[in-house]
């Protein structure tokens, strides 16, 4: 029913606020690739921007999305808000119905577009101010972009039901929650384990950036504990963190394997052939890698924050919050018990089946455009 509705109520749409589309860095880049096509295929006119110093793909379009390539500042603190300001100036002489704006540092600008008659929707994502890579004046700005995503933008949307309840008992406003998706079909192929001399379900697997927050010092100081032939691999990395990353690397435990970034076929290697995977966030709503993992019925081993708790329900393990030694304890288990890899890694892949199909994620997305567009 919502195609032929779609088709009727035809709408221009910008993505706007990421690194820009193919996707390779996160997840809002990974859910712009996922979203933006499928709805040019129900009849909508979508353009993805983009930062110059990130995508290298030269085409005007990209799977009938029309993409548009402007400058940065390759700053930490300003990569973003350049950007997402460039891309706000010249949206301002183009025609767009609705403008779906990524990342709550971000909502500053979401008053110009209005200007205009546009429709401004932000995605806050987590409680970003809450990072440890932030200094207090990118916590502060984070801060007044929490403020700014509840009075400038027409909506406000994240992907867990955790962060929809933090703005509804902070700030007091309604918002719209819509999960992040996985599309997860697992590979036969090993290519990149054979790259790094691993063995399917002789591992376990971590992804994510490496970046303090996301904990992949407690993992590896957990999984140095463990003994075990299995291998820890850890997938990932962070532009502006290098210092970060070199003390990780630090470690002597020849088990654990560091690959940097992978994307397309190599992480789906990955991810299909894990023993277990460990999601150690403690910052942000519904981590891509965590719904991916289950995605490919993994049995996951997750921090025990109420964002990832929402986001793997039953389907999994969950250690206490930030602490090492009892993750150690569930890695052991997993290892000494492997029969629940399997009933685990089903329940988890059925969950995302029915709760984060990128196709529903699309109908819901377009739905909320439609409601904005039809608001006076």
């Amino acid at each position: 029913m919502i195609h032929n509705i779609a088709r009727a109520t035809e709408m221009k749409i910008a993505i706007m606020g990421i690194r820009g589309i193919p996707a390779s860095y996160g997840g809002f880049e990974t859910l712009a690739e996922e979203l933006a096509p499928r709805l040019v295929a129900k009849g909508h006119d979508v353009t993805v921007y983009g930062r110059s110093n990130i995508i290298r793909y030269k085409g005007s379009h990209y799977k009938g999305v029309r993409l548009k390539i402007l400058p940065t500042i390759s700053q930490k603190y300003l990569d973003t808000v350049v950007h997402t300001f460039l891309s706000i100036l010249d949206s301002f002489f183009e025609y767009y119905d609705i403008i779906l704006m990524c990342n709550a540092a971000n909502s500053i600008y979401s008053f110009i577009p209005r200007i205009t008659g546009k429709k401004v929707i932000v995605n806050v994502d987590g409680i970003e101010r809450k990072r440890k890579k932030w200094s207090w004046i990118g916590k502060l700005w984070y801060l007044f972009g929490e403020i700014f995503s509840v009075i400038f933008p027409d909506a406000i949307v994240s992907d867990a039901k955790v962060i929809q309840d933090y703005y509804k008992e902070r700030y007091k406003v309604d918002s719209a929650s819509i999960p992040y998706g996985a599309c997860c079909q697992k590979v036969q192929s090993v290519d990149v384990l054979n790259k790094y001399k691993i063995v399917p379900k002789e591992y376990f697997l971590y992804v994510s950036r490496l970046e303090p927050e996301n904990n992949a010092q407690l993992v590896i100081n957990a999984f140095e504990q463990v003994e075990t032939d299995k291998k820890l691999v850890i997938v990932g990395g962070a532009p502006y963190a290098e210092h970060y990353i070199s003390l990780l690397k630090r470690t002597k435990d020849p088990r654990i394997i560091f690959t940097g970034f992978v994307f397309g076929k190599g992480y789906r290697e990955f991810q299909s052939h894990a023993y277990s995977y460990i999601h150690a966030t403690e910052v942000g709503g519904t981590h891509p890698a965590l719904v991916e993992a289950m995605g490919f019925g993994n049995c996951v081993i997750v921090n025990g924050t109420p964002e990832n708790i929402e986001a793997l329900g039953d389907a999994g393990i969950i250690y206490r919050t930030n602490d090492a030694d009892d993750l150690r304890k569930k890695m052991e288990f997993v290892i000494q018990n492997p029969q629940v890899i399997q009933e685990f890694g089903r329940k988890a892949q059925m969950k995302t089946a029915i709760e984060n199909s990128w196709d529903r994620i699309a109908d819901e997305y377009e739905k909320l455009f439609i409601r904005l567009k039809k608001t006076p």
